[in-house]
């Protein structure tokens, strides 16, 4: 019986730089997610502050990020303003759990893209004084503890992300939050939408802060490229977030 060949020394190198090629590929995507994770749990902790040192670095060509329709954020500074200063407010309760990741990292191993669904509830109590300036559908009807307004929701949410490695690390880059609904525990997502989705407080809202008061979304930089599709009762749902699809280097695929 024929004995085969043993590899060559070139066969051999090259299943080395495979399998060194596939590891590498391997860690940046488990380092992607981390990162990711990394950021919601600090993000429900009112710890924002931290979440900073998460993107990537000031003057990095290209940096974004998009919470609505009303614009998108290109100026390092605009986009650390969500985050900087951020209050921890008595009796708020913001919980946000990501699932159904996608991610790819690209074969040149300086990007990587990551899709995630996001559920979760967000809550508080507003001082009355402050609700009396707030939309009735933010509260909870007939409700007051301690005093104050009650505001209990679920949201859904989908992020796009881009991420870009600098200094060996991974870092954001773009970032896409993509409302789909929102729905308080008294009302639901459609009779919400009804309501609330041609109400401009909706989409300017940034977060609720000390005793309730609202905080608004500073002005964007630049008007947004991909809209989000926040349900509405009449329109249909798209696939306005794309999930990433394997690619060799940033210039052959989309931007979240």
């Amino acid at each position: 019986m024929a004995q085969t060949a043993a590899p060559s020394v070139a066969e051999l190198s090259a299943k080395i730089e495979k399998l060194e090629r596939a590891t590498s590929a391997a860690r940046d995507r488990s380092a992607v997610e981390n990162l990711f994770s990394r950021y919601m749990y600090l993000h429900n902790a009112f710890q924002d502050a931290q979440i900073i040192p998460l993107w990537a670095k000031k003057g990095t060509p290209g940096i974004s990020a998009q919470y609505s329709n009303l614009g998108k954020y290109t100026n390092w500074d605009s986009i650390m303003a969500y985050h900087r200063d951020r209050p921890s407010p008595i009796g708020k309760l913001v919980m946000h759990y990501v699932t159904t990741p996608v991610i790819e990292v690209a074969e040149d191993g300086q990007t990587a893209k990551g899709l995630w669904i996001v559920n979760g509830l967000e809550s508080g109590l507003t001082k009355p004084e402050h609700a009396a300036k707030m939309p009735a559908w933010m509260f909870e009807p007939n409700v007051e503890v301690d005093g104050k307004k009650v505001w209990m929701h679920n949201v859904y949410l989908k992020y796009g992300i881009d991420f870009i490695k600098q200094d060996g690390e991974w870092k954001i880059w773009h970032f896409h939050c993509f409302e789909v609904a929102r729905a308080p525990y008294s009302m639901g997502w459609i009779p919400f939408a009804a309501a609330a989705q041609d109400d401009s407080f909706n989409f300017d809202l940034m977060y609720i802060g000390d005793d309730g008061k609202p905080v608004f979304m500073p002005k964007p930089d630049e008007p947004v490229t991909v809209r989000n599709n926040t349900y509405r009762t009449d329109s249909a749902q798209s696939l306005e977030a794309r999930p990433p699809v394997p690619y060799r280097t940033f210039s052959e695929t989309f931007s979240y």
